[in-house]
């Protein structure tokens, strides 16, 4: 029965690029014309087909897992691909539809986020072994979109350029107070601490990076620079020049923008300039996919400029500037997914197959998702008054002088 009814949602669904589907007993069909998308190659075993009918999207990542649902020649990338393109001329199921619709209503409780919450969604994801983050990240462990000046940039120079770009938004002259909101493994502070003489207070809510950011920060001889601390940001009360939050957003939930605003007005020194670094949907709101939800990110969510602005308006900041960075993070996340496979062998000795295919389908789909499914990343740059910020980008792109700034501060 399910194979009859998977087979008919393909034959709709699949009007370009090829599906070559292998059914468990043997036989093998093909949807598609074979034009203007890629040919992939599927074998399905038993269940399968059930799960796919009955939840498509957590299944397909399920069965990937679970080694039932197999792609030739590890042609995942072109699998994802296909179908979404496909699901975007319309030849998405009835019901799949109609799920993502509920999702979508249902949104802001899916994502209610308190501080226990918070800790434990963090947890899932961030305390997992730093060795096994150190075989794919860049040295300074960078997690998130880097700044590729030029296609042929190494990953460790556009994650430098990334933070540069950053600081060149902050502002920032030696001395200057900078909160870091989810400060991960510690490197944009220790950056804006070593090379732009500032005083960086980091929060995280994960044990293993704050760990990590403390020792680095003591191996840089920066510890009387850069304090670390295990905090919900909501706890602050004190008052900072500067405040940058890299990659933290997409963690805060959908009924907490109001908050999270609201506290960076609050936090933030009446002079003061913040820059918030999300990824964002260039497309009206959608739900995090179940399987993201589910294995990656419980309680993570990107938002749609839609999503942000109420929440801007309310909190009586100036929006000063939005920057949407296109065509970075795909880039950041097939030279991660390279560095993974490379690492196999010593991703094998701390976890096990499932995991790695887990992991796999995670930066495959992610990359996925910036290539074809108009995800890309917002800077959002704030202050507290109108000019505190210049009436330009002309500064952004002056040629900075990090190491004159760490010599004025000592």
């Amino acid at each position: 029965m399910w194979e009859t009814v998977l087979r008919r949602v393909l034959r709709r669904m699949i009007v370009q690029g090829r599906l070559t589907l292998r059914w468990p007993d043997g036989r093998v069909e093909r949807f598609g014309s074979g034009e203007g998308a890629p040919e992939v190659a599927v074998t399905l075993t038993e269940g399968a087909a059930r799960a796919l009918c009955l939840r498509p999207v957590l299944a397909l990542g399920e069965c990937y897992m679970d080694d039932s649902l197999t792609v030739e020649d590890d042609r995942l990338y072109y699998l994802l691909t296909l179908l979404v393109r496909n699901q975007r001329k319309g030849g998405a199921p009835v019901w799949m539809n109609a799920m993502q619709a509920v999702r979508r209503m249902f949104r802001r409780i899916e994502q209610r986020n308190d501080a226990l919450r918070a800790r434990r969604n963090v947890a899932h994801h961030y305390d997992l072994s730093d060795d096994f983050y150190r075989l794919f990240l860049d040295a300074d462990m960078q997690y998130s979109c880097a700044y590729f000046e030029r296609p042929d940039m190494t990953l460790e120079d556009a994650q430098a350029a990334k933070k540069a770009h950053i600081a060149h938004k902050l502002r920032i002259e030696p001395g200057m107070r900078v909160l870091d909101i989810g400060c991960g493994w510690g490197g944009m502070a220790l950056t804006l601490a070593r090379d732009y003489g500032a005083r960086v207070t980091g929060v995280t809510l994960s044990r293993n990076q704050l760990a990590t950011a403390q020792a680095r920060a003591e191996a840089a001889g920066l510890s009387d620079r850069c304090t670390f601390r295990l905090l919900d940001y909501r706890k602050l009360s004190d008052r900072f020049d500067r405040i940058v939050s890299v990659g933290m957003l997409e963690h805060v939930g959908l009924p907490h923008y109001d908050e999270y605003f609201a506290r960076v007005h609050d936090l933030l020194d009446p002079d003061g300039i913040a820059l918030i670094h999300t990824i964002g949907r260039i497309a009206p709101p959608l739900p995090t996919s179940p399987w993201i939800a589910k294995y990656i990110f419980p309680g993570g969510y990107v938002p749609s400029l839609s999503d942000l602005a109420p929440a801007l308006e309310r909190s009586g900041l100036w929006t000063a500037d939005i920057e949407v960075l296109r065509g970075h993070y795909g880039p950041t996340l097939n030279h991660w997914r390279q560095r993974f496979e490379a690492a196999l062998p010593k991703v094998r000795e701390m976890y096990d197959d499932r995991f790695i295919r887990m992991w796999r389908f995670y930066l495959v789909a992610c990359e996925m998702a910036f290539e074809e499914q108009g995800q890309a990343v917002f800077q959002v740059q704030l202050s507290r008054t109108q000019h505190a910020v210049p009436a330009t980008r002309r500064y952004l792109y002056e040629a900075s002088r990090p190491a004159d700034m760490r010599h004025a501060a000592e």
